[in-house]
């Protein structure tokens, strides 16, 4: 994905600055990036994973980093302005199985599964039986704020109930833990959109980029949602996460129109 194509909370990786991370302001910038990069701006030291839909997923803080890389060596380097263009598409949350976690709001302690799914750990022998003596050690507080970003699952009552090593084995990287896929395009031209209308499930992502010379937009016919101003090479990126049929036209072409048609997954 070409940066000129690129498409809550400030982490808390932005605010202990470049030197904790051995981060350089010289660094060359990245002259592409793709799914699966690590990504940072060359004022602020937020890194970022570049999720495959297109948006940028924000490490809430280093702990939740740490679960899934051991340093920043892969950081690629890119200017604040290529940064702003790529919207944010969330939080990432914990690997699966490396930590437990828990919040001050709440006496229960959990384990990470995968799709951020958290299930409670019901006794102190089934910690020890899934994490070692140690286990009581192997558990991160975490700010009230950031619990909304994880679904509760059942508990686990018995050892059986969760196999760290397959959840871990699953969880490949946050594409896969988080289910993300590519994001479907349509390019906006001077003389219409194309693809004219759109079929896809559920949960989808939709590129809109502005491949024309003059501005764009697509802006919903009950004006519930658009991209906003796009000038020449920019894009947005909606998800589409209800199923039904979404029309919508050009702002600063109102002949021209488009829809898209969002089906249940089966």
């Amino acid at each position: 994905m070409k940066l000129s194509q690129s498409i809550l909370a400030v982490s808390v990786i932005a605010i202990m600055g470049v030197a904790a991370f051995g981060l350089s302001r010289q660094h060359a910038f990245a002259t592409s990036i793709s799914s699966g990069d690590l990504i940072r701006g060359q004022t602020y030291s937020a890194v970022y994973y570049v999720g495959a839909d297109g948006f940028r997923y924000v490490f809430p803080n280093q702990k939740t980093y740490d679960t899934w890389y051991a340093n920043f060596d892969s950081v690629k380097f890119i200017s604040d302005a290529e940064l702003a263009k790529i919207q944010i598409g969330g939080n990432a949350t914990y690997k699966p199985g490396m930590r437990m976690i828990k919040i001050d709001s709440d006496p229960k302690t959990y384990a990470v599964s995968n799709g951020g799914v958290l299930r409670h750990v019901s006794s102190e022998a089934v910690a020890i039986a899934l994490y070692g003596a140690t286990w009581n050690k192997q558990i991160d507080d975490m700010p009230d704020g950031f619990f909304t970003n994880y679904s509760i699952g059942t508990a686990i009552t018995t050892a059986s109930d969760f196999n760290i090593a397959e959840v871990k084995a699953v969880a490949t990287s946050i594409n896969v833990d988080k289910h993300l896929k590519a994001a479907k395009d349509i390019s906006i031209t001077d003389s219409g959109y194309s693809p004219i209308s759109l079929t896809v499930n559920t949960g989808d992502a939709v590129r809109f980029t502005n491949n024309g010379s003059a501005k764009h937009t697509a802006t919903s016919d009950d004006l519930s949602w658009g991209t906003g101003t796009l000038n020449s090479g920019d894009a947005f990126i909606r998800v589409f996460k209800e199923a039904g049929t979404f029309t919508f036209f050009d702002s600063y072409d109102s002949s021209n129109t488009g829809a898209i048609y969002v089906e249940n997954l089966p």
